[in-house]
């Protein structure tokens, strides 16, 4: 419950005010005189101040600055007359959150209460991220505290000394390459080689002789025989990055090589033993592309022994903030800019976004904005159209409000989409979890334009 202290000589209008907002479940203090309020302010944690500005002797402008001079954490309303700009104008040069004038709806002094309360928790979160970057938990350049990423944390000690395949699964952005690393930096193998190839960034032709070798004469430019990857990797860790994007003519040679631990390097005559751990990651459904043929399902089984999956940025809480500091001091540094933190609409923004792109959206966004602030904290204005214009795909059912209320359509269009942002875009899991068959959801997804026809 917030904690909101008022202030007014005016005792029925405290009276009048303590019972709307008890009403409204804030915790209400009165106070009939600005030193007193001062002093109240001092010994106890408000989370919010209400002022007028007219009393005797202590005006509410000079209360106001006292308050913001001694406990600028706090935030405070100041109640102006009826179309004084002057008076406006003075309390926000007092330091003033926000001011109301007079006459005044109980409703909207419920929701600057509302926002002003928001904004002191937005700035002591920020405060709390920035003083813990150094001291958040991390493995490697992996960083987070969120109870989603302790559970990636979890998974990586109970694997890393194992020699069994693992598949880290996640969309794209949410640092799969970072775990595939941690993994190799905590084993075993840690003073072996760590050998990464992107399955999708090559043709079939080349990703096998970069991955098996070749020997002398194999093809037209093989003018000397080459060591593949497998065998590089010799006591060491592979990681095969977009698995999923693997050609179909390429997935029984890797089947052979993961199940008989052997490679035939391409126009070459004999097996060679390897030793290396596999790591292999995708941001595919691959159990979707097993069922589309895409990709062999004892191929799937093999890679699949140990899944790890990552969570998306929008499933990581705070995780945002603590992760948007740590690119500040980053990019602020790197461009000798004086930026100690993030303001709380800023942050605000921050929280709020979907962030398709996840972390590495999130690390061009704070490195955007390091580039244009102005001042010693990220303001709204320097982050991106998309952030500061993001309108949440949340779905209102419990609103007494007409207008906030959705057609059954829209509620379904808006439920498919949080369900699709949950499960990571994995349609399968989305399917089992709305009870849709797979045909019934692409139709859908079809029908409101949020993905691919139905097949």
């Amino acid at each position: 419950m917030s904690r909101i202290l008022i202030v007014d000589d005016d005792p029925n209008m405290c009276l009048m005010l303590k019972a709307h907002l008890t009403r409204r479940a804030f915790d209400v203090v009165t106070c009939g005189a600005a030193l007193e309020a001062f002093e109240a302010v001092r010994a106890v944690d408000f989370d919010a101040v209400l002022t007028d500005i007219n009393m005797p002797g202590l005006s509410g402008l000079a209360l106001c600055e006292r308050i913001v001079a001694d406990r600028p954490d706090v935030p405070v309303i100041v109640i102006t007359a009826f179309g004084s700009l002057d008076a406006a104008i003075a309390a926000i040069r007092a330091g003033a959150y926000d001011f109301l004038p007079k006459p005044f709806e109980i409703d909207v002094l419920v929701v600057a209460l509302q926002r002003a309360v928001q904004h002191r928790a937005l700035r002591a979160e920020v405060k709390r991220l920035r003083n813990a970057v150094d001291q958040a938990r991390r493995f490697d350049e992996i960083i987070g505290d969120s109870e989603a990423m302790r559970r990636v944390y979890d998974m990586i000690e109970r694997v890393q000394d194992s020699a069994a395949s693992v598949l880290i699964t996640g969309e794209s952005g949410t640092g799969k390459e970072l775990v595939a690393r941690a993994l190799h930096r905590k084993s075993p193998r840690s003073q072996g080689p760590f050998m990464a190839v992107n399955c999708a960034a090559m043709p079939e032709n080349l990703l096998e002789s970069e991955l098996f070798g070749h020997a002398r004469g194999a093809f037209t430019d093989a003018k000397v025989a080459r060591t593949g990857l497998f065998l590089q990797a010799h006591r060491g860790t592979l990681f095969l990055d977009e698995i999923g994007e693997l050609p179909l003519g390429l997935q029984p040679k890797l089947l052979r090589a993961l199940q008989e631990r052997v490679v035939r390097p391409v126009g070459g005559d004999a097996e060679i033993p390897f030793d290396a751990r596999i790591v292999t990651a995708t941001n595919r459904d691959l159990e979707t592309a097993v069922e589309e043929r895409l990709f062999r399902e004892d191929l799937y089984y093999r890679v699949n022994v140990i899944p790890i999956a990552l969570p998306p940025l929008r499933a990581r809480g705070n995780d945002v903030l603590l992760l948007a500091q740590t690119f500040l001091d980053r990019f602020a540094a790197r461009s000798n800019k004086h930026i100690t933190g993030i303001s709380a609409a800023a942050a605000a923004r921050l929280l709020g976004y979907a962030w398709p792109g996840n972390v590495r959206e999130l690390q061009n966004c704070i490195e955007r904005a390091v580039a244009l602030a102005q001042y010693a904290e990220i303001a709204v204005e320097d982050l991106p159209d998309r952030v500061r214009e993001h309108r949440s795909t949340h779905v209102v059912i419990a609103s007494d409000d007409p207008s906030e209320l959705q057609s059954m359509e829209e509620v379904e269009r808006r439920y498919i989409l949080r369900v699709l942002e949950a499960a990571g875009g994995n349609k399968t899991v989305a399917a089992r979890i709305l009870r849709f068959d797979r045909t019934t959801l692409y139709r859908k997804l079809e029908r409101y334009g949020l993905g691919e026809p139905a097949r």
